[in-house]
């Protein structure tokens, strides 16, 4: 109530003092309601037509035409904001009055329209007096710089903002021209535009940017060159208009460079490149030097105190400047420094405030009388003003950011502080992502790394080398893996796996496949029969990560509505025999793998594509091939072939044909097919896995049929103990003769015929006993008085290692001794 009493009384002062300096009675006013009635009418209306006031108000306006105009004639009234025009009037005393009438078309929120008209009551032809207004408004027009130039493109006139713009007056400038006047582009520019004016008659803009002579900060211009011409339409001249349009022009420049800062700032999860986004795009817009340092503690995980009493020590992190080897600099990239107390970064850092300085404030001349390798170069470029801005994001202090000036004459501003403070907070936030991206990122990479071999075990089929990279910090670390499992009699199973995602998740589940993958290997599964076990084992990830529950009756899919594709894999599982040279393979939506036969020819395996890991309820398929000795088998995941520029053709292509370049080691080839393939970091994880086929020598094997007669136990003993003899194992007899004699007795007593006795002498000595009998043995400890049921318990006893795996036609149970 107050404040509207307040608003009326102030509106009724300035009503006050306008009528005091207006003489209203110049005017004739008169208002009309929609339906033709006057309502309102002042004393310059009275004037014009004779009529008082108590005489017109509340009759028709038509009484005061001279001619009542027809319909066609008229104008839509009720669809117009504004009429103006000639009106023919009839005075009150008859005689006619010709009035130029300007209606305004008034809509009311609370009322209904009506017409305000308005027509001046006295004669308004210009005066000898306005000549001189114009003259006036000329010389002293506060809005603008102007200055007429002839035909010749000489000055004639000047007004004083035009004076004040080029510190000349208007005597220094008569009979010069414009590029005389200003002696450097604009003034060419100018020039130029005013001949094009005076060609084609048009008006010309232009915006220029230059320094008056004694200032020491440029102007931004908006030119208007315009022509003079006379009432016949000939151009006798040019106008030269210049506003000034620093302020603006910064303000858009600012905005500009906020604009820049958001697209370039932040590009990348890398500390160090987002520093040097930051210095990137405050030279030389802004700044003529930036250096970005961070706190030296950030990089070790500690924390550093800010109090006061102890200097502060710094990294450097990236730094900018207008001369391309930036000379300015006093601390190299990654190098420490102290700032002790007092100095202007310490002390920014200290309160969290951004400061604005020059050379010569206290400040910075007591820090550098201390540090004469800054006090040089403060000298030698002739730095006169800085800032120094906090890095800070979600409470945590990052650093600082100095921006200086030593090219640019003009100092820092209040504004150029506001707009350093919000660069710096940009830049702050993303390097705080890049921080703690970097420290999930190095999390994952350890898991990852601590999860894939350490070292690939030694075995006789293959020769391996290996290769993992992980992906670019884009993407942040995957699930990509492999592993070399040494298996029973001598062979060995190759396997690459990619987990989808990226992440420490991603890690850990990595992790679990191969941990599992490892277990099942253990019992000797088919390839085929192994993914179908890992498949239920992503399937029973997947559900945990839904939270949903694992129904064997669906087929081994998890029951939601949802789909298990939170977690899946791909994987390639190949299991390499050098007696037979068989190696049988199996995929779940994993890229093909490539051999490479020894005479040079290269193809890529026709597997049976099999569905990604984690879909549930989908046959896998195994395939067998026979691969010479010397056969070079790539396995690999997709990062490997795959990107955003390349598709897996082309980078299949590129694999193939590095793969058949000679090179002196398969560690050599992994380099070759990686340079050859990946010109640029992996934008995903890749493994590659190489491995090089050897076979068994014949005569280190050897093979028997076994009758299933108990009698047969005797010749089995017989036979073995021959064949060490030709091998030159006489110390492993006795244990060989007993595991001989115990695995072939179960298989007679227990199993199935055909059973079969093979030795095989790699690094290990090999005993294998196979029959028809699908149902695998168990160690059992036997009781006193048993006759039996020992003879496991002496294998496991006196050979390293023991098993059982599965066969197309029955089992096979091994025993190994270390010789």
């Amino acid at each position: 109530m107050e404040r509207g009493i307040l608003d009326d009384q102030t509106a009724g002062q300035e009503t006050g003092l306008v009528r005091g300096v207006v003489d209203e009675s110049l005017t004739a006013r008169a208002t009309v309601d929609e339906d033709g009635t006057v309502t309102g009418w002042n004393d310059g209306a009275e004037q014009l037509l004779g009529y008082a006031a108590a005489q017109i108000l509340g009759r028709p306006a038509v009484i005061l035409l001279a001619e009542e105009p027809t319909a066609p004639d008229l104008p839509p009234f009720a669809g117009l904001p504004r009429w103006h025009g000639e009106v023919a009037l009839r005075h009150r005393d008859g005689h006619r009055v010709e009035a130029h009438v300007l209606a305004h078309h008034r809509m009311p929120a609370d009322r209904s329209g009506e017409w305000l008209v308005l027509s001046p009551s006295t004669a308004q032809e210009p005066r000898p007096a306005d000549e001189d207004l114009v003259s006036w408004s000329f010389t002293q027009s506060p809005c603008c710089a102007q200055a007429l130039y002839d035909t010749g493109l000489r000055l004639r006139r000047a007004n004083e903002d035009m004076e004040r713009s080029v510190a000349l007056t208007e005597g220094d400038m008569r009979g010069l021209r414009v590029s005389e006047i200003v002696d450097n582009e604009a003034g060419e520019l100018a020039e130029q535009d005013m001949i094009r004016v005076l060609e084609t008659g048009k008006t010309h803009y232009r915006e220029n940017y230059l320094r008056a002579a004694g200032e020491n900060r440029e102007h931004a211009w908006s030119v208007v060159l315009a022509p003079l011409r006379d009432s016949g339409g000939r151009t006798h001249g040019v106008c030269l208009s210049a506003h000034d349009i620093t302020e603006q022009y910064w303000a858009r420049n600012r905005l500009q460079l906020i604009a820049e800062a958001g697209r370039r700032i932040g590009s990348t999860l890398d500390v160090t490149r987002t520093a040097q986004e930051l210095a990137n795009v405050a030279v030389p817009e802004l700044a003529d030097f930036v250096s970005v340092d961070l706190l030296a503690s950030l990089g070790d995980g500690q924390e550093q105190s800010l109090g006061p009493g102890s200097p502060l020590v710094l990294r450097r992190i990236a730094h900018q400047s207008v001369h391309p080897e930036i000379p300015e600099a006093v601390v190299a990239p990654d190098e420490v420094d102290e700032y002790p107390e007092g100095s202007p970064p310490a002390e920014t850092l200290r309160s969290g405030r951004a400061v604005l300085y020059q050379v010569t404030d206290p400040a910075i001349a007591g820090w550098v009388v201390r540090d004469p390798l800054r006090s040089s170069r403060i000298r030698d470029f002739g730095f006169h003003s800085a800032m120094t801005v906090p890095l800070s994001a979600r409470g945590t202090t990052l650093g600082v950011a100095v921006f200086a000036r030593h090219r640019r004459p003009e100092p820092f501003q209040q504004d150029d502080l506001v707009l350093a403070e919000e660069l710096a907070a940009r830049a702050a936030v993303c390097i705080d992502n890049a921080l703690r991206y970097t420290r999930e990122r190095g999390t994952a990479v350890t898991l990852q790394r601590s999860l894939l071999p350490q070292s690939l075990p030694e075995q006789s089929a293959v020769e391996v080398a290996s290769r993992y990279l992980p992906a670019g910090a884009q993407a942040g670390v995957g699930g990509d893996w492999f592993d070399v499992i040494p298996l029973s009699g001598a062979r060995v199973a190759l396997v690459v796996g990619d987990v989808v995602g990226h992440g420490i998740h991603a890690s850990a589940t990595m992790g679990r496949l191969r941990t599992a993958v490892r277990t099942l290997a253990d019992i000797d599964l088919p390839p085929d029969e192994l993914l179908t076990h890992l498949d239920d084992l992503v399937g029973r990830l997947a559900t945990e990560e839904d939270g949903t529950e694992w129904s064997a009756g669906s087929g081994g899919k998890a029951v939601s509505s949802m789909s298990a594709g939170d977690v899946g894999a791909t994987c390639l599982y190949a299991v390499y025999d050098p007696v037979s040279r068989v190696c049988t393979l199996a995929r779940a939506g994993h890229p093909l793998p490539v051999v490479v036969s020894p005479d040079g020819t290269v193809e890529l395996l026709d597997l049976p594509a099999g569905p990604p890991l984690g879909l549930g309820g989908l046959p896998f398929e195994s395939v067998e091939i026979e691969l010479p000795e010397g056969s070079l088998l790539a396995l690999y995941t997709d990062g490997l072939v795959e990107s955003r520029e390349t598709d897996i053709d082309e980078g299949v292509s590129r694999l193939c044909q590095a793969l058949t370049r000679p090179t002196v080691s398969l560690d050599v080839m992994c380099d070759t097919v990686l340079g050859a393939v990946l010109p640029h970091r992996p934008a995903d994880d890749v493994a590659l896995l190489v491995a090089r086929t050897r076979a068994l020598d014949p005569t280190r094997v050897a093979v028997w049929d076994v009758a299933p007669d108990p009698a047969a136990v005797a010749e089995a003993r017989k036979n073995a103990i021959g064949q060490l003899e030709s091998w030159g194992l006489t110390d492993a007899a006795f244990v060989t003769e007993l595991v001989v004699s115990e695995l072939v007795t179960n298989a007679i007593r227990h199993a199935e015929p055909p059973i079969q006795l093979r030795l095989i002498h790699d690094r290990s000595l090999i005993c294998e006993v196979s029959d028809a009998d699908n149902t695998s043995p168990h160690m059992r400890r036997a009781r006193t008085y048993d006759e039996g049921g020992r003879g496991l318990l002496l294998v496991a006893q006196l050979t390293q290692r023991w098993g059982t795996r599965p066969t197309p036609t029955g089992k096979t149970i091994w025993a190994e001794q270390d010789l």
